[in-house]
């Protein structure tokens, strides 16, 4: 059994919500993202959406981002960390260092597009000038039950 930090496991817990959101309202991926500033206050939120406003930068950790942007008027995310039920893709890691965030925390790790070490290391690239402080595997196999059950849906296989 993994130990993990009391904020890490909350704001994780609160990313699997909004995956199970967008699977049920929505028929995404389910995959969450939460944004918290340096005081731990939840500043942003959201779950795929790309599917649903046709757009394909609309993933969970963009959404999430957008909306800490507009709350804390700022696009720089300074002091904040993103929680996301999946590891971010390179879209989404690249757009952690623009605006700044100092922390990301994932559940389930991505080995076909994983920008945070498992196919690439876009966060903590030496040749950025920032870089983005990386916890994985938190909860992480709670996020990857919801993803597989959501896939053999999809593909109408039975969900063990």
């Amino acid at each position: 059994m993994h130990e993990y930090s009391e904020p890490d496991e909350h704001w994780m817990h609160h990313a699997l919500a909004l995956a199970d959101r967008a699977r049920r309202e929505d028929d995404e991926i389910p995959v969450g993202a939460v944004v918290v500033d340096a005081r731990g206050q939840l500043v942003g939120e959201g779950w795929n959406r790309n599917i649903t406003d046709h757009d394909p930068s609309a993933h969970a950790e963009i959404v999430a981002l957008r909306a800490a942007g507009r709350a804390l008027g700022n696009h720089r995310l300074l002091g904040c960390t993103l929680y996301v039920t999946l590891e971010p893709c390179a879209m989404c890691a690249m757009a952690m260092v623009h605006a700044r965030i100092a922390r990301v925390v994932y559940a389930a790790s991505d080995p076909k597009t994983g920008a945070a070490g498992s196919v690439f290391d876009l966060l903590s690239d030496p040749r950025h000038n920032h870089r983005v402080e990386m916890r994985g595997d938190v909860l992480a196999e709670e996020a990857g039950a919801r993803l597989t059950a959501y896939f053999r849906g999809k593909r109408g296989k039975r969900s063990d």
